[in-house]
């Protein structure tokens, strides 16, 4: 491990605080290190891996494809994307898909598709898209000048303009926020990295009015909350929401590079030839991936499977939670999307967790971040219930 870690300080540029631990293979919801320690995951690659590390199909699917086509670039129709694209446009109120590479290039796709829209269809000068304090929308120029949270911008100005970020849940705030140049209203229902941060239904409704006021496009980001995270195969379809565009990537090909923005006919007609690209994105290999990935989650019933199992989570959680009054602040959370707010530093736990064999994450310094693959079992659920009601005992891991 030591000799792993000195050789990426010496050829690695060091932009991650990596976890001490090193992972050399995976299997279901399980992580082992060099030593062949077993570790149970959590965090999913950071809601990418839902339906867990080499799913058989999945790793089949993948083998079966690259030794039929991997690349050949978009200027050739593909049937894997056609077939994709279909199933996608399936699951939600969306008629058209552009694929891509990640979640930052999906947002990036939808800004410039807004901008296009209202420049070359609707020919008027708005461009500004309001978003949300607390908010992660990528690392990209644009994406993270729409994140609404400082500490990632530090050292990139001069940022790009065209972005107004306003509190959290604050209707009146929103308001004010609307004027000739407004295009875009763009948000995460279930804010992760701001620490699982949910989006009132009071403000969603006003946001939805608002819209439909001032003729703005709704962009929900799922980059994290979509393929049935939350309970919902959607996070926005716990609203009823019908946005002009979705943006998705992480568990859609459970691993490999993808990311798609899904957007109704209406802004569609703003992407015309030459007007967006990519090299990579909607490859063979990673259609073929997110193919076989959403029919194994409709032949198993994941995205319920996923709201049952997190209703029961959150049960054991508000127990802990009155157990530990003045440990544990909030627990919030919709499917298998969980935070813990803890009422101190939460580094203690977090790498106390680690040690005893649980992966997750922490986030905004206090709030323990739960994104377990969907198929996570009750069985392990409970095992790390019970050795995090037993850490909040120890007062030692507990100070401010």
């Amino acid at each position: 491990m030591k000799d792993l870690q000195q050789a990426a300080d010496n050829y690695l540029c060091p932009t991650y605080a990596r976890y001490p631990l090193a992972v050399k293979s995976a299997l279901g919801c399980t992580l082992y290190d060099l030593d062949g320690k077993e570790y149970l995951d959590l965090l999913s690659g950071i809601s990418v891996c839902n339906l867990g590390h080499s799913h058989p199909e999945v790793v089949s699917a993948i083998a079966s494809q690259a030794g039929k086509l991997i690349h050949v670039s978009n200027l050739f129709y593909q049937e894997e994307q056609v077939d994709l694209a279909k199933k996608l446009i399936n699951t939600c109120s969306m008629n058209k898909v552009f694929f891509c590479n990640s979640g930052a290039e999906a947002n990036e796709g939808a800004i410039k598709l807004t901008r296009r829209y209202m420049r070359k269809v609707l020919q008027q000068d708005r461009f500004e898209i309001i978003t949300l304090s607390g908010s992660f929308h990528g690392r990209t120029l644009a994406t993270l000048t729409a994140t609404g949270q400082d500490k990632i911008k530090d050292g990139f100005d001069p940022l790009p303009p065209g972005f107004k970020i306003v509190p959290h849940n604050d209707a009146h705030a929103l308001e004010q926020a609307v004027n000739e140049h407004t295009a875009a209203i763009m948000l995460e229902i279930i804010q992760g990295e701001g620490g699982i941060r949910i989006i009132d239904a009071r403000y969603m409704e006003k946001v939805v009015q608002l819209c439909a006021r001032h003729d703005l496009l709704l962009i929900v980001d799922e980059i994290q909350t979509g393929m049935g995270r939350t309970g919902m195969f959607w996070a926005h379809q716990h609203y009823q929401l019908n946005p002009d565009i979705i943006t998705s990537a992480k568990a859609l090909a459970n691993g490999l590079p993808m990311g798609a923005v899904l957007c109704t006919d209406k802004t569609a007609r703003a992407f015309d030839q030459g007007s967006h690209g990519t090299t990579f994105g909607g490859s063979p290999l990673a259609c073929a991936a997110a193919l076989k990935v959403l029919e194994i989650m409709e032949r198993e019933g994941t995205v319920y499977r996923a709201d049952r199992l997190g209703r029961e989570f959150m049960a054991i959680m508000e127990g802990i939670r009155l157990n530990h009054p003045e440990k544990i602040k909030e627990v919030r959370g919709k499917g298998l999307m969980l935070g813990i707010e803890l009422s101190f530093p939460g580094k203690n736990i977090w790498q106390a967790l680690l040690n005893k064999g649980f992966v997750l994450n922490l986030t905004q310094e206090t709030v323990l971040r739960l994104l377990p693959p969907l198929i996570i079992s009750m069985e392990d659920i409970n095992r790390f219930c019970v050795c995090l009601d037993s850490l909040l005992n120890d007062s030692t891991l507990c100070r401010n």
